[in-house]
């Protein structure tokens, strides 16, 4: 009777959590636009004028990489840097491309205190002809601009900083290491300078943009992970900042990965009320035979502001669909329900997918203290899906594949 009771007691406790996610599931969107209407004061006065660009180019270029197989990611910087500063009675400042250097920042700078701070991460290619290119860099620039007004920073004008990027991508194009699987990683960066403490609106900001030679995120073949599905840690939250890309969202992961990689876990399946988030900092997706028996990829929706509405994960549903050759679902599952289907052998992939490996392919889940395997091509380190999806988008950002997503810039 003690046991039933409990049992009781805890189903009706998680009922209940569900429903409160519901409830904040529906009215997120209502939130959204309240929060519109207060972001607008951090509007610039003064645009981004490329135009007024400034270029100092270094006189002590840095030590360059004499081996791209040994490149480790975000260790080594090209030689130049953009910067613009602004300020809330003059607002954007002409923009500048300098050799790379330290910041010089006041120690009560808002961004340290309260990480007022976001960025992005985009990529920059060189394909077989010497031809540079960006891959759909205008949806970066797009949730840039999203996650600076989450954070009440200064808006700008997408289509001036996409500029920038580009003169300084073809100025240290030299920097990009040749070959597929190679770039140069492009890193937008906008925080809060303002000179005082207390929580507030930052009167002052400063947008920087650095590159950095990266190789293949797989170099010798597909990898697959293996997930720590933990309930006692969560990333996001409905009405939280999860669908902004913010160093806040970042710093507090670190411990969970940590402690799931000392239990022999590569990375950390992010859940909600049971409810499967993200992976990592990637995007989860999962191909399945779902109950109506139709072969359907799925991946959490953008609906509740818990999941980062990622390029890679975007161009992947997009992907899907033109092939039209099983179902595409944006919708919310649970882990319980992920893990019955793999039981019933349902699960035919799994994977991640983000700006670094592109997709990261899953070979299992722990959940609950129990091993939930799924299947994997031994011979590839990935099932044919994921193989596939790697391939085409690997093959548009290297000008392979014809498409206007990669935006040729010389």
């Amino acid at each position: 009777m003690v046991e039933f009771r409990v049992f009781q007691s805890t189903k009706k406790i998680i009922l209940q959590a569900k429903m409160f996610t519901s409830i904040l599931r529906n009215s997120y969107n209502t939130n959204r636009v309240a929060f519109n209407a207060i972001r607008s004061f951090s509007t610039a006065q003064k645009p981004i004028n490329v135009n007024s660009l400034v270029v100092e180019k270094t006189k002590q270029p840095l030590p360059k990489f004499t081996d791209k197989n040994k490149l480790i990611f975000g260790k080594e910087f090209s030689d130049h840097m953009l910067e613009i500063e602004w300020d809330i009675n003059n607002g954007w400042s002409a923009p500048k491309i300098s050799a790379y250097h330290n910041l010089s920042l006041p120690p009560s700078a808002s961004v340290f205190h309260y990480a007022i701070e976001c960025f992005e991460g985009m990529k920059a290619y060189k394909d077989k002809e010497g031809k540079v290119r960006l891959f759909r860099p205008m949806e970066n620039m797009k949730r840039f601009a999203t996650s600076a007004e989450r954070l009440c920073l200064p808006s700008f004008d997408k289509e001036a900083v996409i500029e920038l990027i580009k003169k300084l991508v073809l100025l240290d194009q030299d920097w990009i290491p040749e070959g597929k699987g190679y770039s140069l990683y492009l890193r937008p960066t906008l925080i809060a300078t303002q000179k005082s403490l207390g929580v507030s609106a930052s009167n002052s900001a400063l947008m920087f943009v650095i590159a950095s030679p990266v190789g293949p995120y797989y170099p010798e073949g597909f990898k697959p992970v293996r997930l720590l599905a933990d309930d006692r840690f969560i990333r996001a939250w409905v009405g939280g900042s999860g669908a902004f890309k913010l160093g806040s969202n970042y710093a507090p992961t670190i411990f969970p990965q940590l402690d799931a990689a000392k239990k022999g876990y590569s990375q950390v399946l992010w859940l909600l009320n049971d409810y499967v988030t993200e992976v990592g900092t990637m995007n989860m997706f999962v191909l399945w035979k779902n109950n109506q028996g139709e072969l359907e990829l799925i991946t959490p929706p953008l609906t509740d502001g818990t999941i980062l509405p990622g390029v890679t994960r975007d161009s992947i549903l997009k992907l899907a669909q033109q092939w039209g050759e099983f179902k595409v679902s944006e919708k919310n599952f649970t882990m319980s329900e992920l893990a019955k289907a793999i039981k019933e052998g349902r699960v035919k992939e799994a994977f991640g997918a983000g700006t670094a490996a592109i997709v990261s392919p899953i070979k299992s889940i722990n959940y609950k203290g129990e091993e939930y395997p799924i299947p994997i091509d031994a011979a590839k380190g990935a099932g044919p899906l994921t193989s596939r999806i790697a391939d085409t988008i690997m093959g548009i950002q290297y000008g392979e594949i014809p498409s206007e997503w990669s935006v040729v810039l010389n």
